[in-house]
């Protein structure tokens, strides 16, 4: 039973996701869903560590974010503000200051019930400071490159 609210709950991800997209104007609605949305519309300040990528976001209440698919178990950081998040798991709300971990496979609607700051904190194995490298290894944008990503990963062992 709850492997079938999990699906549900990933098939209305999907949904918002694709109905987001195809409504997509540039100004109200922005993504195509073919790459990741840059900064030039929130916020972010992006920090290298040896094999450690942190990346902080700063959303205005009433923002809708939905997110990639995440590759790899990794945890984030709610600086300042209240969020409510939903993924193929439920819907959650988050008050500053907390700590979450975010399950590998897992995308995430993210809105901001008031102005917020959240941080990610990701491996970077490579120390690339490359975005569109790093997020090919941190991030899929679909279930079928997330699958192909993990294939991948499995043959490397």
């Amino acid at each position: 039973m709850k492997e079938e609210l999990v699906i549900q709950q990933e098939e209305k991800i999907n949904m918002l996701s694709n109905l987001l997209i195809e409504n997509a104007d540039g100004v109200n609605i922005i993504g195509d869903g073919e790459s990741i949305v840059s900064e030039q519309y929130s916020k972010m300040k992006h920090t290298f560590a040896d094999q450690v990528y942190v990346r902080q976001m700063e959303m205005k209440k009433y923002d809708l974010i939905i997110g990639a698919i995440h590759n790899h178990l990794h945890v984030w950081f709610l600086l300042t503000g209240n969020l409510t998040v939903a993924t193929k798991n439920g819907v959650e709300d988050y008050i500053a200051p907390c700590y979450v971990m975010a399950e590998p496979g897992s995308k995430r609607v993210i809105y901001a019930n008031e102005d917020s700051i959240f941080v990610n904190i990701h491996k970077n194995p490579t120390n690339t400071q490359d975005m569109k490298e790093l997020e090919k290894e941190i991030v899929s944008l679909n279930k079928e490159q997330y699958e192909e990503y993990i294939k991948k990963q499995n043959n490397k062992i």
